[in-house]
Parts: structure tokens; sequence; C-alpha cells
């Protein structure tokens, strides 16, 4: 949402932010809108400036499908960020995809699936990465800044390997949000609102 966007501190173009909850939702800030329907691609204003982002089918949804929250902390000790899977998935819990990629019929690419939960958990944790990577590529193309920081916010935000890989896939720094609530955000545009 704006106002999760707005609790992160982002406010200079270049700077995004990927929300990391059932769904993955991308967005940067840009000096002009951008409106791409075909690719799921839609923008917001802010102030004097855009929000262009758009909302991927995959995400948490996907990790809770397949593991506890529980299982998921207890994995995540155990990962290796440093060594990928080679597992080329592509999350979804159904057929269909908004963003990066607007195909309702896209199938989720799960297969193969090794016996190690870990190395399962891994291969879809990198999917989501590079999936997240891709909507930043596409917003590029598209004529949106490639991020220059980026934030995280929602529930994948508190997983520390996760970061590891997407900072690596992305090449972007992550920085730690001033807020995570967009209570926060809410009350930002509503001072801004009462100064104008």
């Amino acid at each position: 949402s704006t106002a999760a966007f707005i609790a992160t501190g982002a406010k200079r173009v270049g700077e995004a932010v990927t929300s990391l909850g059932s769904t993955l939702v991308t967005k940067v800030l840009s000096h002009q809108p951008i409106f791409a329907p075909e690719f799921g691609v839609y923008s917001q204003p802010l102030g004097d400036l855009w929000l262009v982002g758009g909302s991927s089918n995959s995400g948490g949804a996907v990790l809770r499908h397949y593991f506890s929250d529980a299982q998921m902390a207890a994995m995540t000790a155990a990962l290796h960020p440093d060594q990928p899977t080679g597992l080329n998935y592509y999350p979804l819990l159904n057929p269909g995809e908004r963003f990066p990629h607007c195909d309702p019929q896209l199938v989720p690419r799960l297969t193969p699936r090794p016996e190690s939960d870990l190395q399962f958990f891994q291969g879809l944790l990198e999917g989501i990465a590079r999936i997240e990577h891709e909507s930043y590529q596409r917003l590029a193309a598209l004529g949106a800044p490639y991020p220059t920081t980026l934030y995280t916010v929602g529930g994948g935000a508190v997983n520390p390997v996760w970061a590891t890989l997407r900072a690596k896939m992305i090449g972007t720094s992550l920085v730690k949000p001033l807020h995570h609530a967009a209570a926060y955000g809410v009350a930002t545009l509503a001072r801004e609102g009462m100064r104008s």
C-alpha cells in the first residue's frame, strides 16, 4: 500500500519497496507515471513523484502452503544462500500471473521436488527472489528507475537469509525501513494533508 511505502522512509527517485506478504508487491519512486496493463504495471501519485509497481501472485502464501511458520524459522538458520540450489522455480499456488508476466495461464513451476525440505524451501525463496528481480527489470525496461535502495515490508522481511538471497539477485543494497507499520504512513499522509 502507499501508506506502507511511506512508512519505510523511502522518498527519493529510485528508492523501492518490496512487500513480501502473501503476495509479492514491488514499487519504485519515479519522476513519471507508467501505465502498462499488458504487463500488470500501474502508477499512483505520491506528492510530486509517482509510485510505479506491480503485484505478483507469488509470495508468502506459496511458502505457507508447504511449511508452517515454525518450520520455516527452523530451516532458515540451516539455509546456504552462498550455494544456489539450481532449481528454477516459479512459485504459484494456482495457474495465472499478474506481474511481471501478465499471463492468466502461466503454470506454476515447482518441480523437480528434492527429497530435502531444506533444499525445496531454499528453492522457493530463490524463485520468489527471481520474480522480484524480474519485476524491477520489467519496470526499468518500461522507463522506471532501477532500485538504488530497497526497503522490505511484510512477513518475509524478517528472514535474514532471504534478504541475502534477494540482495545478491537484485544487486541493490537492502535498507532497514524507518517503520514497518502502515499506520505510520497513514499518519504521515494525514499530517501532510493538514499542511496543504
